[in-house]
């Protein structure tokens, strides 16, 4: 009996790609289960409730402040730490709504959307051998920059319906190895929202191993049973906390690409020393608007929780009455269903029939865990409810005929 030959070992690239679960065994990249079910929803002219994405555009002072920044001739390089508008609004954002002084000239950092700030935070702080605790499900690039930046990663069960990580997992997976702690609150796909014994656990871990806690922060004003509460203005969390937003989903500008960050003075510097090396900068006349949005009146974001909580009730009851069994989300865009009920034990094949069956998309939680865990949540699917409310009835009333399938 011979021995196998030695497998030669994965480019860089090909790291990246393998964290990300894209690739295949013939070591090619395969296409994310986002494009190829957009692709078929464009095909097929199925309902897309897969990619998450308003169909509305946001408040008008948000999208006029960008076309008079144009006119007014804001289309060139802004400062590499962001334009002063937008971190001083950041500031304020943060001081009004959790109490958070940041210093806007030192504390805050303007990135090309959550993506790059994450992505600028984790080449900045971990290197190869370095462990990332996520919990699990996780949104997708979190497993490919980690990768990427040479980490190993460890994640932390989230189990369908209530999502409750189970806090001897948590003490098992963060050790004086762990470099960093990523926590996405409130969290994509499921839709949960930190609970205070775990949000303390989390900092507790984090001291005691001298880990850093990154947040990712998105939906932060899209909860819809209570207001956010940002693990940085827990007691014992700001000086090791980086802190990561965007105005992507709060005002709908999903395409603009305007995140940012904000931490203590070292921790910006040492993640601006990565960033300018990625984008530099972007999106100069978004920057003034999305300052604008900030600035909105409380109104407006309590209006924008409003209006979502009520689209994801009228699409989680849709797809109860479709037979699915539903985790109904406290935030965000999105609601998980397990079509186990309805005897489709495979999400990812489901998904890929979907269009046909019901002229529906929707993608698998399978896409946002790790490929040796797929099969843990094999019959789960995410479906998007940032739509206006008559698409998701129509999907509504189509996913209905699964039942009778």
């Amino acid at each position: 009996m011979t021995d196998s030959p030695a497998q030669p070992p994965l480019a860089p690239w090909q790291r990246t790609a393998a964290g990300a679960g894209l690739l295949g065994a013939d070591g090619r990249i395969a296409a994310t289960v986002f494009a190829e079910m957009s692709a078929l929803a464009q095909r097929t002219g199925a309902i897309n409730l897969g990619q998450g994405f308003p169909d509305e555009d946001g408040p008008a002072v948000v999208l006029d402040s960008a076309i008079e920044a144009i006119r007014a001739g804001t289309n060139q390089y802004p400062p590499g730490i962001g334009m002063p508008v937008l971190r001083e609004a950041i500031a304020r954002h943060q001081q009004h709504w959790y109490g958070i002084e940041v210093d806007p000239d030192r504390e805050v950092l303007v990135t090309a959307g959550a993506t790059e700030a994450l992505a600028a935070t984790l080449l900045a702080f971990v290197d190869a051998g370095d462990e990332v605790v996520t919990f699990e499900p996780f949104y997708d690039a979190y497993a490919a920059v980690i990768a990427r930046a040479g980490g190993v990663h460890r994640t932390v069960p989230l189990r369908f319906p209530n999502w409750r990580p189970d806090h001897d997992e948590l003490r098992s997976a963060v050790t004086d190895r762990t470099r960093v702690i990523l926590v996405n609150d409130p969290h994509n796909p499921t839709g949960a929202v930190l609970d205070d014994a775990t949000a303390e656990l989390l900092i507790e871990l984090a001291e005691r191993h001298d880990a850093l806690l990154v947040t990712d922060e998105v939906y932060e004003h899209l909860r819809f049973d209570g207001a956010h509460r940002p693990l940085a203005s827990r007691p014992g969390a700001r000086a090791r906390t980086i802190t990561i937003s965007s105005g992507g989903k709060t005002f709908s500008t999903t395409g603009w690409k305007i995140g940012w960050l904000t931490a203590r003075p070292e921790l910006v510097a040492a993640v601006l020393a990565v960033k300018q090396y990625l984008t530099y900068v972007n999106g100069a006349p978004f920057q003034p608007a999305i300052a604008a949005g900030l600035d909105l009146p409380d109104a407006y974001f309590t209006g924008a929780a409003t209006s979502l909580a009520h689209r994801a009730e009228l699409l989680a009851d849709g797809l109860e009455a479709a037979g699915f069994a539903v985790s109904r989300p406290r935030a965000g865009y999105f609601v998980v269903a397990d079509a186990g009920p309805l005897g489709y034990p495979d999400a990812e094949a489901l998904c890929r029939r979907l269009p046909d069956l019901a002229g529906v998309v929707g993608i698998p939680v399978s896409a946002f865990v790790r490929p040796a865990h797929r099969r843990e949540v094999g019959s789960l699917v995410r479906f998007a409810f940032c739509k206006h409310e008559d698409v998701l009835r129509e999907a509504s009333a189509r996913l209905a005929a699964l039942a009778r399938a």
